[in-house]
């Protein structure tokens, strides 16, 4: 910013130049150039930016609403929206909407107003819905997303095991892969496990090879990233726990109204997304991730984020909510904590114990069913296509499926180019990730998409691959 500056800024704090001057006198320096001497030279930008002419207030608006009145969304009167693969299109009770955005909850920063008015019981509330769920004893407060959530998790395990490897299968999303093996890289080494091209499933024998010494904890998901259901997790965490390492299990918790929870087979840590439950799908949000243990000290001790218990208090009948050994955390000792964890997304855990408390165990079963009956729905019509199959069509699946476009002479990319022209948004492109496979692509069902929804899509498919 040029020192001669004789204006305030609108957008940006402290420009106003007395303003200036009082906080460069407060620490020493004269001008603001000063604060970047540290930046080397090249790269620093050496002359004016070519920036377009100023807008004002309004005009400014307006350029904003017309960039965005071009995005083509999947909400009420958008494209019909069969994406998945990591962040989901369920139906959001208004409930949720409500409670998130109510002002003890909603802040600049962290979900951490300088007093309570009810927020950690609200967390409190929310840990121990989702330890029900999961069949779990410890919730934490939630991370940023499933992916730092598992790599947290890997963390936990190679600090509890001091052993530097962990396993987990070439099935997981490839983006949350590369985000696990960057968070782990400096303490861990991240090796992957095949999977077996048939069934989808982790391959047995290629985990027994791995399991050395040296392998801290075992991770797979249960449904995975391609929707595959592991009907072998018991048998899975078996196996690492005679190697002396640590069964983790990744998980969508929407699954957990029909299907047994990680810790009936058999898993140490569970985590997963909390975004089915009650989040909008948003670009660069809306994700947010859980960990959960059974209570037992060498666990919770490792935690690196906050957990909120309950306590009596001086009077009698009455309790109060707080953290639990907070000492153990980088909030309290910046240069001991287990790792150094910043913002965390405590405002949708507040919203996933909302959604929950509304759906109940009833409510999360009847969800389950419905999910599981349209996605098979929605196969079936698919694999009647002339030229589409699906990929392990002999493995159940939950939500999301992986259809196999190979017969049909078009690439996935073409097909979700036609069908963006029925507006229609189209299964995930595998190729690039699995180029193996050919030209295949995941798709996602959930309760929101009605029958009709289903045979609009299969209609389109076989137009797109059968032209007239």
């Amino acid at each position: 910013m040029s020192e001669n500056r004789a204006f305030a800024h609108p957008y940006i704090p402290n420009t106003v130049p007395e303003v200036q001057e009082a906080m460069l006198k407060e620490i020493g320096l004269t001008s603001i150039e000063q604060l970047h001497e540290a930046i080397p030279d090249s790269l620093k930008l050496d002359g004016l930016m070519d920036l377009p002419p100023a807008m004002n207030e309004y005009e400014l608006r307006r350029h904003v609403e017309g960039l965005l009145a071009k995005n083509k969304h999947a909400g009420a009167g958008g494209y019909l929206n069969f994406l998945g693969a990591g962040c989901w299109q369920h139906f959001v009770p208004a409930i949720c909407d409500e409670i998130n955005q109510r002002s003890e909850f909603v802040t600049a920063y962290a979900g951490e107003p300088y007093e309570d008015h009810g927020r950690f019981q609200s967390l409190f509330e929310y840990q121990s819905l989702v330890a029900e769920l999961v069949d779990m004893d410890v919730v934490n407060v939630p991370t940023f997303d499933w992916a730092q959530a598992a790599s947290t998790a890997i963390r936990m395990a190679g600090r509890m095991t001091a052993r530097p490897v962990a396993l987990l299968p070439k099935s997981v999303d490839p983006d949350k892969a590369k985000i696990i093996r960057n968070y782990c890289t400096p303490v861990m080494e991240l090796r992957e496990l095949e999977i077996d091209p048939v069934t989808g499933k982790l391959d047995m024998e290629d985990l027994r090879r791995k399991l050395t010494e040296e392998v801290a904890a075992v991770y797979f998901e249960n449904p995975g990233y391609l929707g595959i259901i592991e009907d072998r997790g018991a048998e899975i965490a078996a196996l690492a726990h005679a190697g002396g390492a640590i069964s983790i299990v990744g998980v969508d918790p929407i699954s957990l109204g029909l299907l047994e929870p990680p810790s009936r087979y058999g898993a140490d840590i569970v985590c997963g997304d909390l975004q089915p439950l009650g989040m909008h799908m948003n670009y660069g949000g809306g994700q947010s991730g859980f960990i959960a243990t059974h209570d037992e000290e060498k666990f919770v001790m490792e935690y690196p984020s906050r957990l909120f218990g309950i306590v009596p208090t001086e009077v009698e009948g009455e309790y109060g909510f707080g953290d639990v050994a907070y000492e153990r955390t980088s909030f309290a000792l910046r240069e001991k904590g287990k790792e150094s964890v910043g913002t965390q997304t405590a405002l949708w855990g507040i919203t996933a114990g909302v959604y929950l408390s509304l759906l109940g165990p009833h409510g999360m079963s009847e969800l389950g069913e419905t999910i599981v009956q349209k996605a098979r729905y929605a196969a079936r019509k698919l694999a009647d296509i002339p030229g589409v199959t699906l990929r392990f069509a002999e493995t159940d699946f939950f939500k999301e499926f992986v259809v196999d476009f190979g017969g049909t002479g078009l690439t996935v990319a073409e097909i979700n180019q036609r069908l963006l022209a029925e507006g229609i948004f189209g299964g995930k492109d595998l190729s690039a990730s699995y180029p193996e496979w050919g030209q295949c692509a995941l798709y996602c069902v959930t309760e929101i998409h009605a029958q009709a929804d289903l045979d609009r899509l299969a209609d389109a498919i076989r137009k797109v691959v059968s032209p007239q």
